[in-house]
């Protein structure tokens, strides 16, 4: 990612150095890419192989938490052997957003094994917790 001296984009993309999410986020976490637009940020998730029930999204005190935990099992048994195979995936990112994102608006998609999280701007400062449904 190329280095910016935006203080908006410094303050998305250190948030979780500063103030640490609740869960334990010791999972495998994507690599994001955090676009400033003129009318909103967008940050965006290499992803695939997950549904979008898979994701959960959620504001607390202007900290965007993204996480997936995912099981999968299989079993074969045959005449002389069985097979045991499982799996666990997940992940979990932390973004610090502005108070000047209108939380009530945000919008969540995933197509093509991409997460895309529209974060649009506002004038006035908010503040609430809230989950945020894919599209």
């Amino acid at each position: 990612m190329k280095w910016t001296n935006n203080p908006v984009l410094n303050e998305m993309l250190n948030g979780m150095q500063r103030r640490p999410y609740q869960n334990n986020c010791n999972f495998n976490r994507p690599a994001a890419n955090i676009i400033d637009n003129e009318n909103d940020f967008t940050i965006e998730l290499a992803v695939p192989g997950m549904q979008k029930k898979d994701f959960k999204i959620n504001i607390e005190k202007e900290i965007l938490s993204i996480s997936v935990e995912k099981q999968e099992s299989k079993e074969k048994v045959e005449k002389n052997y069985s097979r045991r195979e499982f799996r666990h995936d997940g992940f979990c990112r932390s973004f610090s957003i502005p108070e000047t994102v209108n939380q009530d608006e945000i919008k969540a998609d995933y197509k093509s094994g991409v997460l895309s999280i529209s974060l649009p701007k506002s004038e006035t400062i908010q503040s609430k917790s809230k989950e945020i449904k894919i599209s």
